[in-house]
């Protein structure tokens, strides 16, 4: 099996890999489900290597989210729904549908009127998707209703932040930040409460309501959760790397390194940041 640039050798080594009798234990086992976080996981390694201006890690980014989409596909053959050539076919025909001005006759000539154009197309998917749904008996379009224009593949915290604005167009909302810091507070007492019962199901729900407070917080005060995550979590790691070299620096290592020494260290960083000039 030797590399090559075209598509179909990677389909054959991920049917190679899958094969029951002689491909490798751990993909054979593997199941949409399981495959699910990865998939998303290297769509974020994708965003992550483009932030970072990295052309040769988003090569092999990208190559790794393709893998994705042939490991999807080839569960699905193997179920007998669909192949990876009905993948793309499906979104060659979306392209060309949705670009008459483009591949067809149209008067669509300004962005304006492509915009325009594109959002009839999109409805005429719509109702296409609806009747497909109904013939295979499949339960009502994830997609209706109010809230259904948010997207459940965004990440949670945002699609959260997304419910909440459109939500919030209909009056369904707080008239200040004020009330959500006490709704903040219930939520606490509330995941104390379940953290005291041991009900795993109870905590993880507990804590779902808790983080959608906090980002609720977040949009009254004009502050957008995921940036501030992000910049909380820069800020981790600039102090955790603080601790880090500390200790390599005493011939110690992070292993071996308390709880009380890793803290004095972790404040010892805070200190420093404290005295820098800011931004």
């Amino acid at each position: 099996m030797q590399p090559s640039r075209d598509i179909s050798r990677l389909i054959e080594i991920m049917e190679t890999l899958r094969q029951p009798e002689t491909g490798c234990p751990w993909d054979i086992v593997q199941t949409f489900e399981t495959i699910k976080p990865y998939t998303i996981e290297e769509a974020y390694e994708v965003a992550d290597a483009i932030e970072r201006g990295d052309m040769g890690d988003l090569c092999d980014e990208l190559g790794d989210l393709l893998l994705q989409v042939v490991f999807h596909a080839r569960m699905a053959e193997e179920d007998g729904a669909f192949s990876f050539g009905e993948v793309v076919e499906a979104v060659t025909k979306k392209m060309i549908r949705r670009h008459p001005h483009v591949f067809a006759r149209s008067d669509a000539d300004t962005p304006e009127a492509v915009k325009l154009q594109w959002d009839q197309i999109k409805q005429a998917e719509k109702a296409e998707r609806r009747a497909r749904r109904a013939k295979h008996c499949l339960p009502e379009d994830p997609d209706a209703g109010y809230l259904g224009s948010v997207q459940r593949s965004f990440p949670a915290l945002i699609e959260a932040l997304k419910l909440q604005e459109r939500a919030a167009k209909v009056g369904f909302d707080w008239s200040e930040p004020e009330p959500i810091l006490d709704k903040i507070e219930e939520e606490v007492a509330e995941l104390r409460e379940a953290l005291r019962s041991g009900d795993k199901a109870k905590v993880a729900d507990e804590l779902g309501d808790l983080i959608f407070a906090v980002v609720n917080i977040g949009r009254h005060v004009g502050t957008e959760p995921e940036m501030a995550l992000r910049g909380t979590n820069t800020k981790f790691r600039r102090r955790f790397a603080h601790i880090e070299t500390e200790l390599q620096a005493g011939g110690e290592s992070l292993e071996a390194a308390t709880l009380e020494r890793m803290e004095e260290l972790w404040q010892a960083a805070k200190a420093i940041e404290r005295q820098l000039p800011k931004r």
